[in-house]
C-alpha cells in the first residue's frame, strides 16, 4: 500500500520506517527543512536503538522516502497518517491540536477519493470528528474516511513494540477505513497480533486511559516507597508481593524519582482537561499528577538530607539525565527538578548521560557535563543515580571511592544491593528501602 506519514518525530519516523519494512511504500513528510535534509543524508534526529539501520535499509530498498512537499506525497496515498506533536497547551494543560488541524487543512486539497486519513498522534476524544469536519469543509463532497490509530510505543523499545505489539487499536466509522487499516497491518495480523476495532472516540480515549493507568501505578508505588522508609520495610519486597497477583501485575511497580517523558505528563493533563470539559472529574488522575510533581522535587531534598543539609559549596555527581534509559529524551525528566533543587541548595552539579547531554544542555544551566561517569564523580560529595542506564549498573566502587570526597551513593533507581555497596565502605541511600 502507499502510505504517507505527516511528521517525522518519534512516532512518525518509527512508524514510517516499520511500515516500509513490512513492504509498504512510505513517504514521510515534514515542514522542518533541516530535519528532512538530515534524514536524506542518513542522519537520524532522535536516538532509538536500531532505528538508524532500519531507516537506512528501507531508504536503500526504495520503500522509504522523505520530502517537504505534501502536495507531491499525498495524491497517490491509500492512507495518510497524522503523526505530529500534540504538546500540552500553555495555560490550561489541554493538548495543543493546532499541528493536527494544520496538517488536515494542508492535505485536504490533495487527497484522492477513497483515501483514509488516520490520526496516529495522541489526541483527545472528538479530534477525529474535527479532522473530518475540516476535510469536508475544504473539499465538499470528498469521499474520505477518518480513523484513529493510537500508538503504544515505549521509547527505547519502539521498534520491537511496533513489530510485536500486544494490541493494535483502530477506531473507525466505516468499513472502508477498517479494510484499509487491516491491510496496512496485515503482516502483524498474520503473526496473531491482536487487532482491536472500535468506535473512533473509544480508540482516542483508550490511549489516554492506558497512559493514565500506568502513571497511576508509578505514583502508587512511589508513595508506598515513602511509607516503607517510615515503617522499616523494603518496597522491592512489597512490589514483588503485590505484582505476583495477576490482577495487578509486576510492571510499572519500580519505585523511583517519578515519571517523565513525552507521554505521561502531557497525556494525564490532557485527560484531566477532557474530564473537566465533559463534566466527568478524574480525581484519581488529578492526584497522580500532583503526586508526581511533588515526587520529583522531593528527590532533590532526599539528596540534601543524605548530606545532612551541608551542601553549600559542595559538588555532586549526577549519573543519568534522560527520563529513562535508551533514549535522549529530556522532556519532563525528573533530572530537571532534581538538578534545580541541588543547585538551589548551593551545590555544583557534575553530570554524565550516555545520550542525553546535548538535549539537557538546552534545558539546564550551570551544569558541568562530563565525558563519563567517573569524570562526573571527581571531587564530588555524593554520587546520585537518576537514570538506570546499563553503564551505571556495574560501577567500579574502588575507583569511585578514590574520586569522591565522601563515599556516598544515592541510588534513586534502586539499581544496587545495599550490602554490596556498604561492603565497599559507602553509605547507601535508596528509595523505599
Amino acid at each position: 500500500m502507499k502510505i504517507v506519514m505527516i511528521g517525522t518525530g518519534y512516532v512518525g519516523l518509527v512508524s514510517g520506517a516499520c511500515f516500509a519494512d513490512f513492504g509498504h511504500d512510505v513517504t514521510c513528510v515534514d515542514k522542518d527543512a533541516a530535519k528532512v535534509e538530515a534524514l536524506l543524508a542518513g542522519r537520524i534526529p532522535i536516538f532509538e536503538p536500531g532505528l538508524d539501520e532500519l531507516v537506512a535499509n528501507n531508504v536503500a530498498s526504495g520503500r522509504l522516502r522523505f520530502t517537504l512537499d505534501i502536495a507531491e506525497a499525498v495524491p497517490s496515498a491509500d492512507a495518510v497518517f497524522i503523526a505530529v506533536g500534540t504538546p500540552s497547551r500553555r495555560g490550561d494543560g489541554h493538548a495543543d491540536l493546532s499541528y493536527v488541524y494544520a496538517a488536515a487543512k494542508e492535505m485536504a486539497p490533495h487527497l484522492r477519493p477513497g483515501a483514509v486519513v488516520v490520526t496516529k498522534s495522541t489526541v483527545p476524544v472528538g479530534t477525529g470528528d474535527e479532522v473530518e469536519r475540516i476535510l469536508r469543509e475544504a473539499r465538499p463532497g470528498l469521499d474520505v474516511s477518518v480513523a484513529s490509530n493510537p500508538e503504544f510505543l515505549r521509547e527505547g523499545a519502539a521498534i520491537q513494540d511496533f513489530k510485536r505489539p500486544d494490541r493494535i487499536v483502530i477506531g473507525v466509522k466505516d468499513d472502508r477505513a477498517r479494510t484499509v487499516l487491516q491491510e496496512v497491518y496485515r503482516p502483524l495480523i498474520r503473526n496473531e497480533g491482536p487487532l482491536l476495532v472500535m468506535a473512533r472516540r473509544a480508540a482516542e480515549l483508550t490511549k489516554y486511559a492506558a497512559n493514565a493507568f500506568l502513571a497511576t501505578k508509578i505514583s502508587f508505588i512511589n508513595e508506598i516507597a515513602d511509607l516503607c522508609e517510615k515503617v522499616g520495610a523494603d518496597v522491592q519486597n512489597v512490589a514483588h508481593g503485590i505484582g505476583l497477583d495477576d490482577r495487578i501485575g509486576p510492571k510499572f511497580l519500580m519505585a523511583g524519582p517519578g515519571y517523565g517523558g513525552s507521554c505521561f505528563p502531557k497525556d494525564t493533563l490532557a485527560l484531566l482537561k477532557t474530564g473537566h470539559d465533559f463534566e466527568a472529574p478524574l480525581r484519581i488522575v488529578e492526584a497522580v499528577v500532583l503526586s508526581n510533581d511533588d515526587r520529583k522535587r522531593s528527590m532533590g531534598r532526599k539528596v540534601v538530607k543524605a548530606l545532612d543539609g551541608e551542601t553549600h559549596g559542595k559538588s555532586v555527581g549526577v549519573l543519568g539525565l534522560t527520563f529513562k534509559p535508551n533514549t535522549d529524551d529530556m522532556r519532563d525528566s525528573p533530572a530537571l527538578a532534581i538538578v534545580q533543587a541541588l543547585q538551589d541548595a548551593g551545590m555544583t552539579v557534575r553530570a554524565y548521560d550516555p545520550e542525553g547531554m546535548e538535549q539537557a544542555a538546552r534545558l539546564l544551566d550551570g551544569v558541568i557535563y562530563c565525558n563519563d561517569a567517573y569524570e562526573a564523580l571527581e571531587g564530588a560529595s555524593a554520587a546520585v543515580i537518576v537514570t538506570e542506564w546499563d553503564a551505571f549498573r556495574a560501577l567500579d566502587f574502588a575507583r569511585m571511592g578514590r574520586l569522591l570526597k565522601e563515599k556516598l551513593l544515592v541510588d534513586l533507581r534502586n539499581v544496587y544491593d545495599r550490602e554490596e555497596v556498604e561492603r565497599h565502605g559507602f553509605r547507601y541511600v535508596a528509595v523505599g528501602r
